[in-house]
């Protein structure tokens, strides 16, 4: 069925060799069941960070009708192109499928769009892709085809099989275990995938600078998760400058758009939960590996592969596949893949174009960015030069719109509001 929706899309013009794989996984239930495609046919975004407010935009721009159902962010919401928000209820998998099936019975909203923003709910969907897509068009894969990217585990496994490098990695299933494992330090703990919200699973992972300290995590990271979802991990060295990203739309795991990029900045700096400033460049290394990782996969939606080129031996480290919309997916937009828009019509087996997106393009989350910035320029790490030249045009804002101001104006006042309620709970 999955081959099937990539003939129809792309005819026979286009399957790219590197692509192929041995490592075939069963095929899945199809991305749509056949539901029709009218004018009133909308989109639902799970999730109001700026993530969703990216697909809000594209789809909003469109005419799309688009809802949000928002978690602890309200930024996508309070777009204009947002037609409609409700609360997504802070509860388990059964009871979110409930909150859809009966907001879909209400308001008539059968063949509508689901777009997932976070791992979680990405993985609700997926595990639940065939009760779902009964109901609604699907943008996430079924689970045969996600597990291999949303369980670390397993991306590793893939990467073996596929001679693909990654970060030496510890899976140990208990703490006694742990202190046999000669871990090389500095280190990390890391979430194996994120099932629920936590502090654990919210960061992007815990650096640990000796022994002591890493049991001591662990023994953190336990109270939050089970210890199969902990991975410990060598740190590869090197800065922002080496930090690598294919993104890409896929059918069936042929890559239809994609962009590669260079993450310059994160916050915080030296070890980052999230992209400030990004690049577009050409990088065919990237480009390569992460085609062979999709398509070993068969996925079908939006992913981001990340890498890191380890300075000692200048060779690829995989360290993530996202198989979501990732945080600068709007940078493919002033680079000509405007990957939420291509994406509605994969799910609506629309026809698209192939096309991988212009390098020199640069994107930038001002809110996160400028902090990280004024302490590397204070620190003598960077110019004021240097930043200058790093955003000037062509760039995307990560909230700003000329044609949607409001989420920039309250994105500080939110932001605080945010922390505030976390620290409080």
């Amino acid at each position: 069925m999955m081959a099937d929706l990539s003939r129809a899309l792309l005819g026979n013009k286009v399957r790219d060799p590197a692509a192929e794989s041995t490592l075939h996984k069963p095929p899945g239930v199809a991305q749509t069941e056949g539901h029709p495609l009218t004018a009133k046919t909308g989109a639902i975004v799970i999730g109001g960070d700026y993530r969703g407010l990216g697909i809000v935009r594209s789809l909003g721009r469109r005419g799309i009708p688009v809802w949000v159902l928002v978690d602890d962010h309200q930024l996508a919401a309070r777009s204009r192109f947002a037609r409609r928000s409700f609360s997504w209820p802070d509860s388990g998998d059964d009871e979110h499928v409930r909150f859809l099936l009966k907001l879909c019975a209400e308001h008539r909203l059968d063949g509508w769009a689901l777009f997932p923003t976070g791992d979680e709910t990405a993985a609700l969907i997926s595990r639940r892709h065939a009760e779902l897509a009964q109901h609604f068009t699907l943008t996430t894969a079924p689970w045969n085809e996600f597990r291999w990217a949303y369980d670390k585990n397993l991306s590793n496994e893939l990467a073996d099989q596929l001679g693909i490098d990654h970060p030496r990695t510890w899976c140990p299933t208990s703490r006694a275990e742990l202190e046999t494992i000669d871990v090389v330090f500095p280190a990390i703990l890391k979430p194996a995938y994120k099932s629920t919200m936590n502090q654990f699973t919210r960061a992007k992972a815990w650096q640990v600078s000796n022994r002591e300290e890493l049991l001591a995590k662990y023994d953190e990271a336990c109270t939050y998760t089970t210890p199969d979802a902990i991975l410990v991990q060598e740190i590869i060295p090197g800065g922002g400058d080496t930090q690598l990203s294919f993104g890409a739309l896929a059918v069936d795991g042929c890559v239809v758009a994609s962009i590669t990029a260079r993450r310059t900045r994160q916050y915080p700096m030296d070890f980052g939960r999230a992209s400030t400033f990004v690049e577009t460049i050409v990088d065919d290394e990237v480009d390569a590996a992460a085609r062979r990782l999709i398509g070993a996969t068969h996925l079908t939606g939006l992913v981001e592969v990340e890498f890191k080129r380890d300075p000692r031996t200048s060779r690829l480290q995989l360290l993530d596949i996202n198989p979501r919309v990732w945080g600068w997916h709007t940078l493919g937009q002033p680079a000509g893949i405007d990957f939420s828009y291509l994406m509605w019509r994969v799910a609506f087996q629309l026809p698209v174009t192939v096309a991988h997106g212009r390098p020199g393009v640069r994107w930038v989350r001002g809110m996160t960015d400028f902090p990280m910035v004024t302490k590397e320029i204070l620190g003598r790490k960077m110019s004021l030069g240097d930043y200058l030249r790093s955003v000037r045009p062509p760039f995307e804002s990560a909230i700003f719109a000329l044609d949607d101001p409001l989420p920039a104006a309250i994105e500080v006042p939110l932001a605080l509001g945010l922390i505030m309620r976390r620290r409080a709970v």
